[in-house]
């Protein structure tokens, strides 16, 4: 850990003594409405538990597995609703972004661009997201080694903008599932990054519904609380009133009534292992 640039973000830095916690849901949906309830109940619990918090949500998701789902409002109409929950609610924003036009124009708002894990090789999107001097939060392929995410992060690093955070979230393993293995942790932390745990997109099932991806939420609290323990400097976790009418991912969302409860253990866990 010694190793570790810690990253600020506002008034904290990922990497320091307290987990990192960025949640939300998977896309805004029903002009907002979802995402400011779920903002305003993550914010009193981070709160309480004295845990740095960054909403979440996607303006477009852009790789659906099918053409006929839900997308998201589109680019103007997301960032509209992502300021104005930054505004009123005095949080950082991460969100994620496709191309470097996207970058661009995003920046503008949030404070964190993500790099989604399907497009964390595009040269030119991350080092488009590197020059727009914001922090950078790179999701690494599943399709990749832990080591082999240091060449996306050296892409940002060598355009000039060394913010960057690296966010595991599970390698593919066999047609339709992916597996966390937690030596990924302490390897990318090695290359000098604070490393973020996705633990709703890592008990995705991929495809695994035919015209969406499945997945598996009864593991996502095993799989946190493990990141936590592997010495994760933060959580990624999609979060939602009502998993099961969500339009985006709802077979892995968290409910929001369930978080207190994990984010209390991980918490405890985190400040275990740093002592």
């Amino acid at each position: 850990m010694s190793g570790v640039k810690k990253v600020k973000i506002k008034d904290f830095s990922v990497g320091e003594d307290k987990p990192v916690l960025l949640a939300g849901p998977c896309v805004i949906e029903d002009d907002g409405k979802t995402a400011f309830q779920t903002v305003e109940k993550l914010k009193e619990i981070t709160k309480e538990l004295d845990i740095p918090y960054v909403f979440k949500a996607s303006y477009d998701k852009a790789n659906r597995t099918s053409l006929e789902s839900y997308r998201g409002p589109g680019i103007e109409s997301g960032l509209r609703i992502l300021a104005k929950i930054r505004e009123e609610f005095e949080v950082p924003v991460v969100t994620d972004v496709h191309t470097p036009e996207e970058a661009r124009i995003a920046a503008e708002v949030v404070d964190i661009l993500q790099i989604p894990a399907f497009l964390c090789r595009q040269t030119d999107l991350l080092v488009a997201a590197a020059k727009t001097n914001k922090v950078v939060n790179i999701k690494k392929g599943q399709f990749l080694a832990p080591q082999q995410i240091e060449q996306a992060a050296l892409k940002v690093k060598s355009s000039g903008n060394s913010r960057v955070l690296i966010t595991e979230r599970g390698v593919s393993f066999g047609y339709g599932n992916l597996v966390s293995d937690m030596r990924a942790v302490p390897i990318i932390q090695n290359l000098g990054y604070p490393v973020i745990f996705d633990a709703t997109h890592s008990v995705q099932l991929p495809g695994g519904a035919g015209h969406a991806s499945s997945g598996q939420r009864e593991f996502v609290p095993v799989l946190a609380k493990a990141a936590i323990a592997a010495g994760a400097d933060g959580i990624f976790m999609e979060v939602h009133p009502d998993p099961q009418n969500a339009l985006s991912d709802g077979a892995n969302m968290v409910p929001l009534n369930q978080v207190y409860d994990l984010l209390s253990v991980c918490k405890e866990i985190f400040s275990i292992i740093r002592l």
